[in-house]
């Protein structure tokens, strides 16, 4: 079964009555289609599943309404459910969505709607022009250890370098097929049909040279102009920014900012780049799983890829906020924020004897109230960490 409370919720609520548009949207390959196909199966409703895929227009979402109503009209049953997915492929779909809604409305048709969407950037930003007041946003992310445990029986090590995409967990004995598989079927895929078709970007060799550079310095600070050192064409720092905040919006690699209290020196600061999922890392540096748990320094990278990957996703899911924070030569891996409740953490994959310096200079300089953590070794457990509410750093 899919992650057991995204699925609880999105059962609770499409049993309530019919008042909002339900929408999933996360990246590719996370488990959307499946999770709503349970979710069906479950659902005494009847329903309809149709995906975007190939439509030219907005016809195409009157064409599935137009059917639903007709199999709500012949149904014993007062309710049905409508399914679209990939909707981000279809013009126009927002004002298509409201008007049909709406007309529902007013006419006391009880079609449920839930819509899914693989670029959470471009769903959200079409949610809030058309559709407000009108949707519920469930935001599906990646898979985290414990899914990926209790589904597959994957142990931590193995998490940690492959990280949790639920389809390549099958692969995961022959590390050339997975390899393969991540970058073709899900770095291109996302690439290509998330990011190139439906952004407007004039250099697009740029923009996937930039993610393989970004995903292969997951968990380090890296300035746009040392990217720029690094890019052949890589134009200017404002294009190399742009096309970050894209890839971010795909849910494939953001760049953390540094805290600071003012806003415009978080905006100024040198990027922390992030994956959001540890495949993503793991398979763009090429090395295997072997040499790298055997080498202290290329595996305490991957422990710390893999650790602000978990924090992304959660603070993704729970509208919280992460940072990092250096001052001269100390530093603070991850800091994440709640209103004005600050959680600081530390990872330490190796033999550890006291907690980092920078933990202790980060929680003196800092006026607000933080609580500070070690996550590894000395510390929180990984596994551990990994099953956590984050809430509860607070």
């Amino acid at each position: 079964m899919y992650q057991r409370p995204l699925f609880d919720k999105v059962i609770k609520r499409l049993k309530e009555p019919r008042k909002f548009i339900q929408v999933l949207a996360g990246p590719r390959q996370v488990g959307k289609t499946t999770l709503i196909t349970q979710v069906c199966e479950r659902l005494s409703t009847p329903y309809a599943y149709a995906s975007a895929d190939g439509a030219e227009n907005h016809l195409w979402i009157e064409q599935q309404w137009q059917a639903a109503r007709l199999r709500l009209a012949g149904s014993p049953k007062e309710e049905f459910l409508l399914v679209l997915d990939e909707i981000q492929k279809v013009p126009g779909w927002t004002d298509a969505i409201k008007r049909l809604w709406d007309e529902d409305s007013r006419e006391k048709r009880a079609i449920k709607l839930v819509i899914l969407g693989s670029s959470p950037l471009l769903i959200k930003s079409g949610l809030s022009e058309s559709l407000g007041g009108r949707f519920e946003l469930i935001r599906c992310t990646h898979w985290g250890f414990a899914e990926m445990r209790d589904a597959f029986g994957i142990d931590l090590d193995h998490y940690l370098f492959f990280g949790g995409y639920p389809g390549t967990a099958g692969l995961i004995g022959d590390e050339k097929r997975w390899r393969s598989y991540v970058r073709e079927a899900l770095i291109e895929t996302t690439i290509s049909k998330d990011v190139l078709l439906l952004n407007r970007i004039d250099k697009p060799a740029l923009l996937r040279t930039l993610f393989l550079l970004g995903a292969g310095y997951s968990g380090r600070i890296l300035s746009y102009t040392k990217m720029q050192g690094q890019l052949q064409d890589a134009g200017n720092t404002t294009t190399l920014a742009h096309y970050l905040s894209l890839l971010d919006g795909a849910g494939m690699l953001t760049g953390l900012e540094k805290y600071a209290t003012q806003g415009v020196r978080r905006r100024g600061s040198s990027p922390k780049l992030q994956v959001y999922n540890n495949a993503l890392f793991s398979a763009v540096r090429g090395d295997t799983f072997t040499e790298v748990r055997h080498d202290p320094e290329r595996w305490g990278r991957t422990v710390e890829s893999a650790v602000g990957s978990f924090l992304q996703n959660e603070a993704t899911a729970r509208d919280l906020s992460l940072f990092y924070w250096r001052e001269s030569d100390a530093e603070v891996d991850f800091v994440l924020t709640k209103g004005d409740r600050l959680a600081a953490i530390e990872v330490k994959s190796g033999a550890v004897r006291e907690r980092p310096a920078g933990l202790d200079m980060f929680v003196a300089m800092t006026k607000k109230k933080v609580r500070p953590y070690l996550v590894g070794s000395g510390g929180i457990p990984l596994d551990e960490f990994f099953s956590i509410d984050l809430d509860a750093l607070f």
